[in-house]
């Protein structure tokens, strides 16, 4: 196996509602220097923007004129310029570099300039629009198609996101469902709070584990735990009431699934190495390491 995934240990359980948030924790496994996009955008040390005057759907122009490397997450979302768009992998951003990243269309209705730049929605996308992402990703790098995903299929879910959960979008835009349930997301937050020491954390709704994700060091996953908290608190809301939940022997089972995967290398977009891994039940995997270091694992469950 090319992949080395560190040992982890599941901790007890936060549950709100349908939802159940398991922290995950594990010796940090590098000292790898790096901001979050989120921070870079803020302070426009990192500009994000389209390719050109015209734009390209599938892909964004960064920048990062920064001393430090940029951290972008797959399924993060990025708002302004011609339309929203979703990380398609995670990037990392070497110091002073111009690189292409690969992105999706989050708001089907929209072509014409909001903005020169992008900025931060300090959102991140459903389990289902992840795995929809991940899958089409992973099959369009196993073909050399590069990080391309099916954009059509991300439409689909992010319409069906807005429809289910009762949001009237004029761009069919994802941003406008976290808009919508913005008190019903904090709520989530308020009751679901990061757990100190964590590295990672895996989520559920119900009986089942959907989404799990891995980081080199606390004080990241800090940072990003309620960003991930708000995509999952959709998933959630369409699950209901339910009296099932997820125990930490489940997560420790796809966990210990996960090491036994038939993990692959792929050609990172920015600096480090990018492995990718399916299982035959259909979970999709992906890690992006840098030296040695998972920097960021992420795995989405089949349905």
């Amino acid at each position: 196996m090319p992949l080395a995934l560190p040992k982890l240990r599941v901790g007890t359980p936060l549950r709100h509602e349908a939802l159940s948030v398991f922290p995950l924790f594990t010796e940090p496994t590098g000292d790898i220097g790096y901001r979050l996009s989120d921070e870079a955008l803020a302070d426009q040390s990192v500009l994000v923007e389209e390719v050109s005057e015209g734009g390209s759907v599938p892909n964004l122009l960064v920048e990062n004129k920064g001393d430090l490397r940029v951290l972008f997450l797959e399924g993060e979302e990025l708002v302004g310029a011609k339309q929203n768009r979703i990380l398609n992998t995670s990037v990392l951003i070497a110091a002073h570099t111009k690189v292409k990243i690969p992105v999706s269309c989050v708001e089907q209705g929209r072509w014409g300039y909001k903005s020169r730049y992008f900025g931060s929605s300090g959102s991140h996308s459903p389990s289902k629009l992840r795995r929809t992402l991940k899958a089409s990703v992973s099959r369009s790098v196993r073909e050399n198609r590069g990080h391309t995903s099916d954009q059509g299929a991300v439409w689909q879910e992010v319409a069906s996101l807005n429809a289910s959960h009762g949001v009237a979008s004029g761009t069919s835009a994802m941003s406008d469902a976290f808009d919508t349930h913005q008190d019903r997301i904090a709520s989530f937050k308020e009751k679901l709070k990061y757990v100190e020491g964590a590295s990672g954390v895996a989520v559920a709704i119900g009986g089942k584990v959907v989404a799990v994700d891995l980081f080199d060091k606390p004080s990241t996953c800090l940072k990003v735990w309620d960003r991930l908290l708000s995509g999952v608190v959709f998933d959630a809301l369409e699950a209901g009431p339910t009296d099932q939940s997820a125990s930490v022997a489940d997560v420790e089972q796809l966990l210990g699934a996960a090491g036994n995967l038939p993990w692959q290398q792929a050609q990172a977009v920015g600096e480090g190495e990018e492995y990718r891994a399916e299982s035959q039940h259909g979970d999709h995997a992906s890690a992006l390491t840098f030296e040695g270091a998972v920097v960021h694992g992420s795995l989405v469950a089949a349905v």
